[in-house]
């Protein structure tokens, strides 16, 4: 006999809404898995949701044999901006896979590694910025790595560069921020009240977004390159299957997707200087694998198989933030009867959306000794290796994994050996304790630093 799925008790016609913050909602499901555990479901204005926070589960979940993604809720309501791009496509829409068979191959691992010294020489720019500051004045860790994040994604995919880490703040990120946390709130609110309370404050940033990818793409048809670049994949590819290539309304949704899904790493690197700088003696050994291995030559990207540690600080940093914060799965659509997990012991309908936690998946305790503890030991090596698969879904999963996932992997990774060989840092408050909120990504809030020049 199956066992009951627990749930909050809710209120009547209502149902679980006042149990989730619509202007936190990650943190409330976190909440939520901390007080009911590996699996928990709500009720809101009628509509049952399942979500799931354990390695197990999510592995078992994660089989494309009996699951798929759920594009529903906030992903539908992005589509204000971006229509059917790769994020947002819906499974019976053939346009994902002439966009994907288009793209893809401009994110394999190979195509990537292209960008490196334009990865690099962002990250260059941020820490001569950072070492110039010299400890004075505080600085939000998340803000000044979200302005690298747009202008490494906006030079290595679009060719052009924004100077966005001095001056003002480019509008993209603040209309980033504004659309896809509108995106979260809407499915929980009446339509009338969406369309009459906020429908115009979402309609602004999604055009402001646009505009963004607008200007890229005048950019460069105002000025020609022999870039062979994702903007030029997007403008001249087509696709090998049905001889489609993108329109210009296409190529803009798909510019505006691309730094949506990067804005998680900035997320990744701001959480990781704040385990790190709570956890001083991985400083001090990812700054020995750094010396020895870089030293005061070239940072290239044959380093980056030499840096296991740093990768191992990135790993865990990924883990224990839950920085992209989840993702929807349903059963397949011809399933028949209840769907049954674990081995039988719950049951869901076979129309159920489910929404994998990660935050508590990356925190099971029957897969991570002290899940709350920073170690970044246990993501090296062969005790990375170990782990099951169901514990390293950090970009998603099959089919729909995060296209952009290789880029992320190495914007992160070179953006934190970077940091860490040039500056140093320290808690503007050293009182501070982790405190996140976020939408589409789950980010620091309220954590600044002090910056200035490393002492060796």
């Amino acid at each position: 006999m199956s066992t009951t799925i627990p749930k909050p008790s809710g209120i009547p016609l209502l149902g679980n809404i006042f149990d989730v913050d619509p202007s936190n909602t990650w943190v409330s499901l976190q909440k939520l898995w901390e007080k009911y555990g590996e699996i928990f479901k709500i009720t809101v204005l009628g509509q049952q949701i399942v979500f799931v926070g354990s390695v197990a589960l999510c592995e078992e979940l994660c089989d494309e044999k009996r699951f798929r993604k759920f594009v529903g809720g906030p992903i539908v309501e992005i589509r204000n901006a971006v229509h059917a791009s790769l994020f947002t496509a819906f499974e019976n829409e053939p346009i994902w896979g002439v966009h994907h068979r288009i793209l893809a191959p401009q994110l394999t691992p190979t195509a990537v590694a292209e960008h490196f010294s334009e990865v690099r020489d962002c990250a260059a720019e941020l820490a001569t910025k950072w070492q110039g500051m010299k400890g004075d004045s505080p600085v939000s860790a998340i803000g000044e790595l979200n302005r690298l994040d747009i202008e490494t994604t906006t030079l290595c995919f679009y060719g052009r560069k924004l100077n966005a880490l001095t001056g003002p703040e480019p509008p993209m990120i603040k209309a980033m921020d504004g659309a896809t946390g509108e995106a979260m709130k809407r499915p929980n609110r009446p339509k009338v009240m969406n369309w009459l309370f906020h429908q115009s404050r979402f309609q602004k940033d999604c055009k402001t977004m646009r505009q963004y990818a607008a200007e890229c793409l005048d950019y460069r048809k105002k000025n020609p390159t022999d870039r062979k670049d994702m903007l030029y994949t997007m403008m001249n590819a087509k696709d090998p299957e049905t001889g489609k290539s993108l329109d210009e309304q296409q190529i803009i949704d798909e510019i505006v997707t691309m730094p949506i899904g990067s804005s998680t790493a900035p997320c990744v690197i701001a959480s990781a200087i704040y385990y790190l700088l709570q956890n001083p003696s991985c400083i001090t050994k990812a700054r020995e694998e750094i010396d020895s291995v870089i030293g005061g030559g070239e940072f290239t990207h044959a380093h980056l198989d030499n840096l296991p540690y740093c990768v191992g600080i990135v790993r865990e940093s990924l883990r224990l933030s839950a920085a992209a914060p989840g993702f929807n799965i349903e059963p397949l659509p011809d399933t028949q009867g209840p769907v049954l997990l674990g081995g039988g012991k719950y049951q869901v309908p076979s129309k159920q959306t489910m929404i994998i936690v990660l935050h508590g998946v990356n925190r099971d305790p029957a897969v991570f000794d002290e899940p709350e503890a920073f170690k970044p030991e246990r993501m090296v090596g062969e005790a990375f290796e170990k782990l099951p698969e169901g514990a390293k879904k950090w970009f998603g999963n099959g089919k729909r994994v995060c296209i952009g996932r290789h880029h992320a992997w190495m914007w992160n990774v070179v953006t934190l050996v970077t940091l860490l060989k040039e500056v140093d840092f320290e808690m503007a408050d050293p009182s501070y304790r982790l405190k996140q909120d976020g939408w589409f990504n789950l980010r620091p809030v309220g954590f600044d630093i002090k910056v200035k020049q490393r002492v060796k």
